[in-house]
């Protein structure tokens, strides 16, 4: 991909080495750097290093926000956007769901954290639509694999770290030790003070909490019909209310307050009054119907599954899930644990095998339960959903993990349309 930059002695900038030619240049980073002789051989304009074309894109001129976490980066990303747009804020907002930009979708779904040279266009785009705020979401891969480098950060956030990605990290200890180096410099950052694994630079730090003293802390909630709470920042005390269900989101809506107030000039009692004007993220605790009761989200970790199940542990849940291939497998059979403890039945089924075969996904699941009584096994994943919502009764809930507002399932290398909420609108005639 080949970006325009005007009054510059080359006309496009690359990070794409096969793109190079005597009007591009090559944009060297950490990811791209062994491609530097190929650059070279297809006579690249010249060799610019990405720190050194920050100022052309911008970068200097926008407070750049960065979640990183194993869960709730999408919907604290969001929540922040969709606060900042209505305090009268122009912001964009990059992640797993794409690019928006005051309130209006640019790209669609893409990389947690694009490629650098995508994040500074989308920066750069931000910037020239009189953005003052730049949300993005921080993977792990996009930590080692620098593609953060060169930017300056207004404020980082962490939301929690639990068991993900260990295909790549290999060790919980590696994982947690990427996450926790993001937080390593002076800058400014909110940290959850309840994940004990977090460490961090205590300089330029502040805090948010339930369990234990914080910056911000959640004197007091309810989870009745939706969420409400009382937040205490020193000695200012003030109330707020949410649509938003389930425990675990009262911490994305915590780090997303003290964000935005940690930003912005507002005072805690304006931030609060808009929270409620945030509907929540398409696919995370989405209720597809009312009667009967049928909840889809994107939990795909033990712990995503926990907080999601543990939110509605008051009703008696039948459980549709699978887990992904060519992904950590040591989390299986601990997402299987974490179903049969908590559901009623528990149905599994394939999510996007990718290279592996279905079937020995479903047996590393199956590894983290002993009592399979309650288990059903169905490959086809439609199948599976209709068996679930075909047994449900009376006050079930119905609660399909693992996909939330994806649409298709990906099979080998090919992509095939499929979205858990519309085979549930279809099975129940839903239009």
């Amino acid at each position: 991909m080949k970006i325009e930059l005007p009054n510059q002695p080359y006309k496009y900038v690359t990070e794409n080495s096969t793109e190079c030619d005597e009007n591009t240049a090559f944009v060297l980073t950490t990811q791209n750097e062994k491609y530097l002789d190929d650059a070279k051989a297809r006579d690249a304009h010249s060799i610019i290093n990405i720190t050194e074309i920050a100022e052309l894109f911008g970068i200097n001129k926008i407070k750049i926000v960065g979640i990183t976490g194993t869960n709730g980066k999408t919907t604290t990303a969001s929540a922040i956007y969709s606060f900042l747009l209505d305090l009268g804020y122009k912001a964009a907002f990059q992640g797993t769901r794409g690019l928006f930009m005051n309130d209006t979708v640019v790209e669609g779904k893409s990389l947690t954290t694009p490629s650098v040279l995508n994040t500074y266009r989308h920066i750069y785009q931000a910037v020239e639509a009189g953005c003052e705020y730049f949300i993005m979401e921080v993977s792990s891969h996009a930590i080692v694999q620098k593609r953060i480098e060169g930017l300056e950060f207004e404020l980082k956030i962490l939301t929690n770290i639990t068991q993900d990605h260990l295909d790549y990290h290999k060790t919980i200890e590696d994982y947690i030790a990427v996450k926790n180096s993001f937080f390593s410099d002076a800058g400014k950052k909110l940290i959850n003070k309840d994940e004990q694994r977090a460490k961090f630079n205590f300089r330029n730090a502040y805090t948010y909490g339930i369990e234990n003293p914080a910056t911000y802390r959640l004197m007091a909630y309810s989870l009745n019909n939706g969420s409400s709470g009382i937040i205490q920042h020193f000695q200012e005390v003030v109330p707020f209310t949410a649509s938003l269900h389930g425990f675990f989101n009262l911490y994305n809506l915590m780090a997303a307050i003290s964000a935005t107030h940690l930003i912005t000039d507002k005072s805690l009692e304006e931030v609060c009054d808009v929270v409620d004007n945030f509907a929540g993220v398409s696919g995370r605790m989405e209720q597809v119907s009312a009667a009967p009761n049928v909840i889809v989200d994107f939990a795909h970790t033990p712990d995503g599954m926990a907080q999601v199940l543990n939110a509605l542990k008051e009703k008696e849940l039948l459980v549709v899930f699978g887990a992904g291939g060519d992904r950590d497998r040591l989390k299986r059979p601990l997402m299987g644990r974490v179903a049969a403890s908590l559901a009623k039945r528990v149905y599994i089924t394939s999510d996007n095998p990718r290279h592996e075969d279905p079937q020995a996904i479903v047996e590393n699941i199956l590894e983290g339960i002993e009592d399979k009584t309650n288990v059903t096994i169905e490959l086809n994943r439609k199948k599976a959903i209709e068996m679930a919502l075909n047994a449900q009764e009376d006050e079930e809930v119905v609660v399909i993990l693992g996909k939330g507002d994806e649409n298709c399932q990906i099979i080998y290398d090919e992509k095939f349309p499929f979205d858990d909420r519309e085979v549930v609108r279809e099975i129940l005639n839903i239009n």
